[in-house]
């Protein structure tokens, strides 16, 4: 079974993204802020990251940043799955090591279970921002 590390601070969100990824077989943990993200990694190593990044405390970019910089962690893909779409805020997460940039408005949770599904099951995902 594939792990998914979701890193989201709405409860009411990451309620249903647990149930959409469990019925994908997905093996979904989920972090709320920077220290739970740390827990997470120590306990376990996801196949794939999804990142928000307006959360309390250390935002997104300095997760990602961190997450790349982490000789454990530098090669699982991250895909950011956030409100902000101004086009800085994508180049800044690409730039960081994103795979991918998906705006949460533009997607419902079933397009986004899919297409973190595919990523997981290509052999070598190319970045991409989705606007």
């Amino acid at each position: 079974m594939k792990k998914i590390l979701v890193i989201e601070d709405d409860d009411f969100l990451r309620d249903l993204e647990g149930g959409k990824f469990a019925a994908k077989g997905l093996d979904a943990t989920f972090a709320k802020s920077s220290e739970e993200t740390d827990a997470a990694l120590h306990a376990m190593t996801p196949d794939i990251v999804l990142l928000d990044l307006l959360l309390p405390g250390v935002d997104g970019f300095e997760i990602l940043k961190k997450l790349k910089a982490d000789e454990k962690t530098k090669n699982i893909p991250v895909v950011v799955f956030s409100n902000l779409s101004e086009q800085k805020d994508i180049d800044r997460a690409m730039s960081e090591g994103a795979l991918e940039f998906i705006v949460k408005s533009n997607y419902t949770l079933n397009e986004i279970v899919e297409k973190i599904d595919a990523i997981l099951n290509t052999t070598s995902p190319t970045p991409q921002a989705h606007a």
